[in-house]
């Protein structure tokens, strides 16, 4: 795969990135910028019939305040400007043997060098985690089990600080949970570059978010109880059409202060998007912003299934 422009010297690019469902988004890229390679690389591996492994793209976007993330097979088209040229290749003839590209990386912003890798905030959504018939079952069971959800609290005891309803058993959805999580991990650990660890337990719970609902700043390993959570997790799914706005998850950066990590002053914003799952480290420091519900139906909540992959080493 090829890419010409007219210009050889590297210039701005304005790119619509054009995904399924007719969504869109805007960004500029310099001509030679290895995102810019590597979205038209998927773009003509797929014409050529050879579609690679898929990959997670992760952009920065609103000047690093948030993230569009899509999986490879979700990009249907790119528009530039100015132009970029590709140059299509002939289909292999089928008694050549066909090289299987490299997978795609991961996309995450760019580090400056002076920056510790360790104080930046990663993450991984992928959508449509579930099929859509384990998504529906799903929320037919939840709505069935209204009456069983309690009030949330926090460790420390302290007021204000969270408010949610849980739901603690559910082991119809717990156990598939857990089995679709331990075979993702793999491909989640490499798309992060975190090195492989031994998995201990893993812990699900089944929440909503409903009108001003919202847990303030913590992060999920801080305790002696919680020391061996290595990843927490979130799966997102609600009713559609969608009734609620807000409840972003917002995943701060590190700081070092007397030996431990603490929040520092950028984040990461995660849209609770229908049927996706996002993975981050457990010690990130974030927080749930507060829910706007208008009709406060139990119905129309924000749902979740999170939880907590643990290591035993």
């Amino acid at each position: 795969m090829t890419y010409t422009q007219p210009q050889i010297k590297p210039q701005d690019v304005k790119v619509k990135i054009l995904l399924a469902g007719g969504h869109q988004c805007t960004i500029t890229l310099k001509s030679d910028a290895p995102l810019l390679h590597n979205l038209v690389k998927t773009l003509v591996d797929r014409t050529q019939q050879n579609p690679g492994f898929p990959t997670l793209f992760q952009i920065p976007i609103d000047e690093g305040r948030s993230a569009l993330c899509f999986p490879s097979e979700h990009l249907v088209g790119l528009v530039t400007e100015p132009p970029i040229y590709l140059a299509q290749l002939p289909p292999p003839q089928p008694e050549v043997p066909v090289e299987i590209p490299p997978e795609i990386p991961l996309e995450i912003p760019i580090i400056p060098a002076h920056v510790n890798d360790d104080l930046i905030s990663r993450y991984a959504q992928i959508e449509n985690f579930l099929t859509a018939s384990e998504k529906n079952k799903l929320i037919k069971y939840v709505l069935a089990k209204e009456s069983e959800f309690v009030s949330t609290s926090t460790s420390t005891k302290a007021e204000d600080y969270r408010r949610s309803m849980v739901l603690h058993s559910f082991p119809e959805f717990s156990q598939l949970m857990i089995n679709r999580i331990k075979a993702i991990l793999p491909d989640v650990l490499r798309k992060l570059n975190l090195p492989s660890f031994s998995v201990g337990d893993i812990e699900a719970q089944l929440t909503l978010h409903n009108d001003n609902n919202y847990y303030k700043l913590h992060n999920d390993s801080g305790s002696p109880e919680t020391a061996t959570r290595f990843f927490t997790y979130v799966y997102y799914f609600n009713r559609e059409p969608k009734a609620f706005t807000g409840g972003e998850l917002q995943i701060y950066d590190s700081k070092i202060e007397n030996n431990f990590y603490v929040a520092a002053d950028s984040f990461k914003t995660v849209e609770p998007r229908n049927n996706s799952i996002v993975f981050f480290l457990s010690r990130y420091m974030h927080e749930v912003l507060p829910v706007s519900c208008p009709s406060k139906a139990f119905a129309d909540s924000r749902f979740t299934i999170n939880g907590w992959v643990r290591r035993t080493d």
